[in-house]
């Protein structure tokens, strides 16, 4: 009897050894919905890059919005290499994710429509923060080396592609994406997961033709014909592109999931503050009604604006300057929004487009007052003071200058946006001129914030034949190089 048991156990557990031998916590990706690892991408990809680590800070010193008034080690450009390793972690666990539902779902379905374009934001960013990387895409026939997450092809060390090749992929891409939506031929749905826009398809649309926008404005100066194409191809299907306040692409939270910067302000209450420069353009500069939402009255006495300099090394007297405001910042809870792409950013770059003389079906003058009015409402300004405001000699006309300056403060809480349209900004603008290095930089020989990050220890270590061929051309390890975009002179 106890060799038959016996028998009959290893006859059993072999034949179900595959079985056995599964993580029920980690499944396979084919094992799990689509509309799950979407989910994950989508929440994880927010808390991550719009926390106080890949955003509050770095970045939003960078573009000059924020300061930091403790820990400001930060704000004086003495980062942390581990934190720059995470954040190249973030964009890469994020993408590899999305590359799991693209690689497994038709290539003329809707979830794989929806995985490109939120892949291609990621991928966006990524570049706009180091420049060259290792790539991955689904297009064939391109120069790229396409070697990123190819571990199961035995490549452990991806080559780097150049920003140049990639920014037009990106433009193919999402083109190919918003196509199949736009079709109306796939009938799968995206399910419970898309926590960012519900699973709407004609949302989606919007947000990759938006994203198309904000790509090409990029390489306006430097590839001039393809973002000019780009831009009047999709300026010409308005319909389908985000024009109103409920049409922005705002990831929300709850008490379940707190907002990271009114999570993190739980607990440090004083760390951050409204910058020196944004309270001093909202304030003396413009007469800005978005001053008190953006910022609070010091505490000193319940009625003052004061921002704090980026990169002060002394511990601020917190009493004296302004907090971030509640809008941004939820004082008295965790709720709130991560802004990916607002729909005033739309009408920045038509203006910008216009201002180059493409044809854009709307003037100049008019994408410039209807962006500046999509801020105001958005930031719940009431219609008096919006016609006050666009009306005033420092507002009313559609010069570069107004529209890169309008364009920055717009993009308050997401620093990494802000920084980028800093980088675009013509250095005779009062944004290149105003947002300076930073007061007490570690890097006194430089003449701005710095052009990019450097390559993570993470890359040098794991990858150092080809981070070494691009980190051969950083200024030193923080200011990174320049944007293959970023055409302005004289930076150092």
């Amino acid at each position: 009897m106890s060799l038959l048991f016996g028998t009959m156990v290893a006859v059993s557990c072999t034949s179900s050894f595959d079985e056995v031998n599964k993580d029920p916590d980690n499944p396979l990706a084919s094992e799990v919905p689509s509309t799950n690892i979407l989910a994950y991408c989508e929440r994880y990809a927010t808390d991550n890059m719009f926390d106080e680590w890949f955003d509050l800070n770095e970045s939003c010193g960078f573009s000059g919005q924020i300061s930091k008034w403790m820990y400001t080690q930060e704000g004086y450009y003495n980062f942390r290499p581990t934190v720059n390793s995470t954040s190249w972690l973030v964009c890469d666990r994020a993408n590899g994710n999305l590359k799991d539902i693209i690689d497994k779902e038709d290539p003329e379905s809707n979830m794989w429509a929806v995985a490109t374009i939120f892949q291609c934001q990621i991928w966006q960013i990524k570049t706009d923060r180091w420049g060259n990387i290792p790539y991955w895409t689904t297009t064939t026939g391109t120069s790229l080396k396409n070697e990123a997450y190819q571990l199961e092809n035995g490549i452990t060390t991806p080559a780097y592609d150049k920003q140049s090749d990639i920014y037009p992929d990106l433009l193919t891409r999402l083109e190919k994406a918003v196509s199949i939506l736009r079709s109306g031929k796939a009938n799968d749905q995206i399910g419970m997961g898309d926590g960012l826009l519900d699973g709407n398809i004609n949302a989606w649309i919007k947000y990759g033709n938006a994203l198309r926008l904000r790509i090409a404005a990029r390489l306006a100066n430097i590839a001039p014909d393809l973002a000019k194409k780009t831009i009047e191809t999709v300026a010409a299907d308005i319909a389908n592109l985000p024009t109103s306040n409920d049409d922005n692409i705002f990831y929300n939270w709850n008490a379940e999931y707190p907002e990271p910067w009114a999570d993190y302000y739980n607990t440090r209450k004083n760390e951050y503050g409204a910058s020196e420069l944004m309270v001093n353009t909202l304030q003396d500069v413009l007469k800005d009604p978005r001053l008190a939402v953006y910022a609070t009255p010091t505490r000193a006495d319940g009625k003052s604006y004061v921002g704090y300099p980026v990169g002060t090394k002394a511990t601020a007297s917190v009493q004296n300057y302004s907090q971030i405001g509640n809008r941004f910042q939820n004082r008295t809870g965790v709720t709130g929004f991560s802004p990916w792409l607002r729909s005033c950013e739309v009408y920045f770059q038509l203006a910008y487009a216009a201002s180059k003389g493409w044809n854009v079906g709307i003037s100049q003058q008019e994408a410039y007052t209807k962006a500046v009015t999509l801020s105001l409402e958005e930031n719940d300004i009431d219609q008096d003071a919006i016609n006050t405001y666009i009306a005033s000699a420092a507002v009313k006309n559609a010069t570069v200058d107004n529209i890169f300056t309008q364009w920055w403060i717009s993009l308050y809480k997401n620093g990494q946006e802000a920084w980028s349209v800093y980088r675009m900004a013509p250095t005779d603008t009062y944004l290149f001129k105003n947002n300076k290095i930073a007061v007490n930089s570690y890097y006194p020989d430089h003449n701005c914030p710095p052009l990019c990050y450097g390559y993570p220890d993470t890359e040098r270590n794991l990858n150092p034949v080809n981070c070494k061929a691009e980190s051969a051309a950083e200024v030193d390890y923080f200011w990174g190089k320049k944007m293959w975009w970023d055409t302005r002179e004289g930076l150092k």
